[in-house]
């Protein structure tokens, strides 16, 4: 385990009525395995396995995952390395919230045969909700605004695209099955911490070639596909056509997992959606297909994107990735949890500290869906609290741009 901060503060359990993180077990995850029951015509095999872990999700405990569902043995071994053993028997509410979470993602791939044997082996239960996304009206009126951003200074368009990226982490699936997601349309948004500044300051200015300053790398850890994905892609394309990046590594899910959490699969619908967009949504696409097939652009699925465990436990395979970054960007409400620890910190507690052991300089785009926060100053937390939105860290209405360089 790597270096961890001398601070701590207790992790988020799921066991307090009426708690955001009770409601996700009580009633977020019941609403997933209904819509994915609904979404296939699964025989009655997966409909009994969806149904037992629908009462699972009301009143059952953690069970051990099936050796049927893992013929390989090779995610039992992980899981077990992850705190199966230690969790195994007890109730969903008792465990660490955040592994609670990653669990019933695991678990519901069991019940639809992800890894099969079986004629629904590798079937992405949450595909269908990915494309209709990718598909829908909303998507079509982003891609046009694309159009209008070469008219705009450099300065501003990669502030527009930054900032799209920010915020597209609101287009996530699960978020909007949970009624605590609901009502935040016409929200006032803000950001409650912004260190853009600091992180454009750790890769090269527009113009600079590798000759002069050595290759830039960006590491970008996504989050959602969909409506998320496109505007981080399109960020991506950016910084390569400015010069702010030579490479960038993409790191997303090598399987299903938090509704909406993107794959390599993911990446390819999304890209697609891009050429097919026309203008300047096609001219983003075409860039990054040529990337990807040049090599500065990588995409990445490592096992640890789907652990139930903070990034400070991360292996050492993975440190060495993000180590060799100029810059890692990690995107959503999870992989932020996942860095700074998933814990009932102090709002106050100093972001640079708890992400000390990082490997490298890092950065996080997130807008809030979680109660895990740090970071903010005192004037701001005190003026959140006064503010009459008792939401402000669960709402979605809130973002934050962190970077500990």
């Amino acid at each position: 385990m790597a270096d961890t901060p001398s601070v701590t503060a207790p992790v988020i359990l799921g066991d307090e009525p009426g708690s955001f993180p009770h409601g996700v077990l009580a009633e977020r995850h019941p609403a997933i395995v209904r819509q994915v029951r609904d979404a296939f015509p699964f025989g009655p095999e997966r409909l009994r396995a969806l149904d037992a872990l629908l009462a699972s999700c009301a009143d059952g405990v953690v069970e051990p995952l099936p050796a049927d569902a893992d013929p390989t043995g090779r995610d039992r071994d992980r899981w077990a390395r992850w705190g199966m053993d230690a969790y195994a028997g007890r109730s969903w509410y008792d465990v660490p919230w955040l592994w609670a979470e990653s669990h019933f993602y695991r678990r519901l791939l069991d019940a639809v045969g992800y890894f099969g044997p079986g004629a629904w082996q590798g079937v992405d239960p949450f595909r269908p909700a990915k494309l209709a996304e990718l598909d829908a009206p909303e998507t079509d009126e982003e891609l046009a605004a694309l159009d209008g951003l070469d008219e705009l200074p450099t300065e501003e368009r990669t502030r527009a695209l930054l900032h799209g990226s920010l915020w597209g982490n609101r287009a996530d699936l699960g978020f909007r099955l949970s009624d605590r997601g609901a009502g935040t349309e016409g929200a006032v948004e803000a950001l409650v911490a912004d260190d853009s500044d600091a992180l454009w300051s750790l890769l090269p200015a527009p113009g600079t070639g590798p000759a002069e300053r050595g290759p830039a790398t960006l590491c970008l850890v996504a989050d959602n596909a969909g409506r998320e994905l496109v505007p981080d892609l399109l960020l991506v394309s950016h910084l390569l056509a400015e010069g702010r990046v030579d490479r960038a590594v993409l790191h997303v899910k090598p399987y299903p997992y938090y509704v909406s959490d993107a794959t390599p699969t993911d990446v390819l619908d999304a890209l697609r959606r891009l050429v097919a967009a026309g203008g300047a949504s096609a001219a983003h696409g075409e860039r990054l297909w040529t990337a990807l097939t040049d090599g500065r652009v990588t995409v990445r699925a490592h096992p640890f994107s789907c652990a139930p465990l903070p990034y400070a436990d991360m292996p050492d395979d993975l440190r060495e990735d993000f180590a060799a970054a100029t810059v890692t960007v990690l995107k959503g409400d999870l992989n932020y949890r996942r860095l700074v620890g998933d814990r009932w910190w102090p709002p106050t507690t100093s972001f640079a500290r708890v992400t000390a052991y990082f490997p490298g300089p890092v950065a996080a785009l997130r807008t809030l869906k979680s109660d895990v926060v740090t970071g903010l100053d005192a004037k701001t937390e005190a003026a959140l609290d006064a503010s009459g939105e008792r939401r402000w860290r669960t709402s979605g209405t809130h973002a934050l741009i962190q970077v500990r360089s």
